[in-house]
């Protein structure tokens, strides 16, 4: 579509929007991503039930899924970077669906560990890949509203997971129908969001020239600031000396020690909240069931929110390193007050609307962080960099959750576990406040 320019006369064509259309997708894929993770700890009771498992087998196989999912962030950035993501997306994509049929028809606890391993594996590509498409389609003033669609897909996941889950299991009789039906929905929609991941905006067709010229002009902006501009004119370009500005930089750490914290509080609320709930205010499986989509929508609206705002913030800002130095540590503030009163709530939906203000303000760091590995690094590296920082998250979720349980076995109560979440709330605040946003890690 053309406009005319009242200038010059001349008839001017307008930017498509396929960039949108590409980060809906990935909304999309996040949150069957979530539905795939959330359907095994929902169907686990019939799971265990049938097969005989003991407690200690269940736990070993939850967390095998994590085995997979850590090793593989960083290469899985590496390839990113390499590879073009959003066929990364749609390959691994498949193999998640696939994974979770052949899920329906093991009987053996070896077969169960080494299969949920291989789906961590399958799925270690979606974060970081998504993180490096905000590099490959978005300019640094729409990462926020992108990174905010591709995390907000985690909310979603987890809010429409059990439901679905219960619907599959009704109607296709058991935890095995369950499975296969949750991999074929998977797979189906992989293919169906394929032919808006398989390009970039040098070789989509739905692409015109004036949307690929308007993110041409903006990366060549960003990428002059860049480590990567800095070493070819001094010559020095070699894996070594890039790695070790990296290793050096505190933005780096901050970047990773941060989103650490932020992951370890999300794991552990969505692996503990429903007992929680269950255990101090005495919901039962339909009430945990409203309580849970509550509390993920509302996070799910602070994401988009957040997005949008900060985009704003900082695209009307002189100052973007202002901006975000400071905005961390207030989400961080947000998020430890309703987690501190929540110690001393007597009534469910006091305690319901707690988590939700939690989640809103958690939800909104986290399409932050997402913007980060793409507006902090080079363009080059950033699928690496993400890989590096959801390695730190992922294993601080896979802890955190055990630490939880050490706390409430010991204490008989919940309130020590909440106090944890304090503190992890204002780390995610204060360690990004660290980063220089001013200059792209190695730089500063």
């Amino acid at each position: 579509m053309a406009t005319l320019d009242s200038k010059t006369g001349v008839l001017v064509e307008k930017p498509t929007n396929v960039r949108w259309q590409v980060f809906i997708a990935i909304f999309i894929l996040c949150s069957i991503n979530y539905v795939d993770r959330a359907v095994i700890s929902v169907l686990m009771p019939a799971i265990q039930s049938d097969l005989g498992f003991s407690p200690e087998m269940v736990g070993v196989i939850l967390s095998a899924f994590f085995w997979g999912y850590v090793l593989m962030q960083i290469p899985c950035g590496w390839l990113c970077d390499k590879i073009q993501p959003g066929k990364v997306i749609v390959g691994t994509g498949v193999l998640w669906g696939v994974f979770q049929i052949i899920t329906g028809f093991i009987t053996s606890s070896s077969l169960f560990i080494a299969i949920r391993a291989l789906l961590g594996i399958s799925e270690a590509p979606i974060y970081p890949a998504g993180g490096k498409l905000q590099s490959v389609w978005l300019t640094k003033n729409e990462r926020g509203k992108g990174s905010a669609l591709l995390d907000s897909g985690s909310a979603v996941g987890n809010a429409i997971g059990a439901p679905l889950c219960a619907v599959f299991v009704a109607f296709l009789d058991g935890w095995r129908g369950a499975l296969m039906a949750a991999g074929v929905l998977t797979i189906l929609v992989v293919l169906a969001c394929k032919p808006l991941m398989s390009h970039t905006p040098e070789n989509s067709p739905r692409c015109n020239e004036a949307e690929r010229e308007y993110l041409r002009k903006a990366f060549e902006e960003e990428d002059a600031e860049s480590l990567s501009a800095m070493q070819a004119e001094t010559g020095n370009t070699s894996t070594g000396s890039t790695l070790s500005k990296y290793m050096t930089s505190r933005s780096f750490w901050s970047l990773c020690l941060g989103f650490g914290a932020y992951d370890s509080f999300w794991y552990g609320l969505m692996t503990w909240g429903a007992l929680y709930l269950h255990a101090t205010h005495g919901l039962d499986i339909k009430g945990l069931g409203w309580a849970i989509f509550v509390i993920y929508m509302v996070g799910v609206v602070g994401e988009i929110v957040g997005g949008t705002l900060t985009d704003k913030w900082r695209k009307n800002s002189a100052d973007s390193n202002k901006i975000m130095r400071r905005l961390f540590p207030v989400l961080g503030i947000c998020i430890a007050i309703p987690m501190y009163l929540l110690s001393a709530a007597t009534d469910v939906y006091i305690a319901v609307a707690f988590l939700s203000v939690a989640m809103f303000f958690e939800k909104w760091c986290g399409c932050l962080y997402w913007s980060l590995p793409a507006l902090c690094t080079d363009r080059k590296h950033s699928g690496a960099v993400g890989g590096a920082m959801n390695m730190f998250g992922n294993l601080g979720g896979a802890i955190v959750p055990i630490v939880v349980g050490l706390i409430v076995g010991a204490t008989g109560s919940y309130y020590w576990a909440l106090m944890l979440f304090v503190a992890l709330a204002v780390a995610l605040g204060v360690l990004p406040a660290l980063i220089n946003y001013n200059k792209k890690i190695g730089m500063e």
